[in-house]
């Protein structure tokens, strides 16, 4: 087996000097850049590196595949000679927008094909709360963003524990003295539980919605919080974000917005 992948990696280096060369440029690349992101994965400047090492990518391939296979030799001194020198300037001159445009550039789906976007707060609470809602155990998950919710902790059981879908249910569990109020979670970890928020009193929402759905929705017209509700008698997942409410997500829909709403925070960040 070994033998025949030598023989045909010997052929191709024989015939093919310089496709092979890039491809082996491309692949050194690939890997150091991998790691690194994964070295980074979590932290504040991953959007960022990850738009920024896509982009990179795209560049390596038109400057290597591109120029080369067409002898673009004007077009291939712009991209290894001038991009780099104004690149710096760019940054410096532009950087809020160059940060933004990064971080969606992160979110490509032509990247998405190489880097499987990972957050393991969120999946830890999609972990939760559908395991919640399989077992019909009623749930409310406030995820604080730039408004604060130091009011409504403060009147609840302090925490500051790590998020965990084993705690998460241990908490939410009928019969546990917190089971009937939220848990608030900010900066990735869980400060309180046994949280109690306001009832929204917009009559657009049907009389079929229970107290935990109306507090869910009531906090996040006072803040900018998202909240994750699990009904209690069907097991329906729903997202409250703004006053509005989101019903019946599936683990994937639930997973993309709140992977929308870390994207979010990177930007404000």
């Amino acid at each position: 087996m070994f033998e025949l992948l030598f023989s045909i990696g010997h052929w191709f280096s024989v015939r093919y000097p310089m496709l092979v060369r890039a491809a082996l440029e491309v692949f050194i690349i690939f890997v150091f850049v991998y790691g690194f992101l994964r070295i980074m994965q979590g932290t504040r400047g991953a959007g960022i590196l990850k738009g920024l090492a896509f982009f990179a990518a795209m560049l390596a391939i038109i400057s290597i595949f591109v120029t080369r296979r067409f002898e673009l030799e004007n077009i291939r001194w712009v991209l290894t000679s001038f991009v780099p020198v104004i690149l710096i300037p760019l940054f410096i001159l532009f950087q809020p927008e160059v940060r933004r445009a990064l971080i969606r550039l992160g979110q490509n789906p032509l990247y998405r094909m190489f880097f499987r976007p990972h957050s393991r707060l969120t999946d830890e609470l999609v972990k939760a709360t559908f395991s919640l809602a399989h077992n019909k155990v009623g749930g409310m998950i406030a995820i604080e963003r730039e408004v604060g919710l130091r009011g409504y902790t403060e009147a609840g059981v302090r925490l500051d524990a790590e998020v965990s879908a084993e705690l998460i249910k241990s908490i939410f569990w009928p019969g546990t003295p917190l089971h009937d109020g939220a848990i608030v979670i900010r900066q990735q970890r869980i400060v309180a539980a046994g949280c109690l928020f306001p009832l929204t009193d917009n009559p657009q929402f049907s009389s079929e919605l229970g107290t935990r759905h109306r507090a869910g929705i009531g906090v996040t017209e006072e803040s900018d919080a998202a909240t994750i509700i699990i009904s209690e008698q069907t097991g329906r997942v729903s997202l409250a974000i703004g006053g509005a409410l989101q019903r019946d997500l599936d683990e994937k829909s639930l997973h993309r917005a709140l992977e929308e709403l870390a994207v979010e925070a990177e930007e404000r960040a």
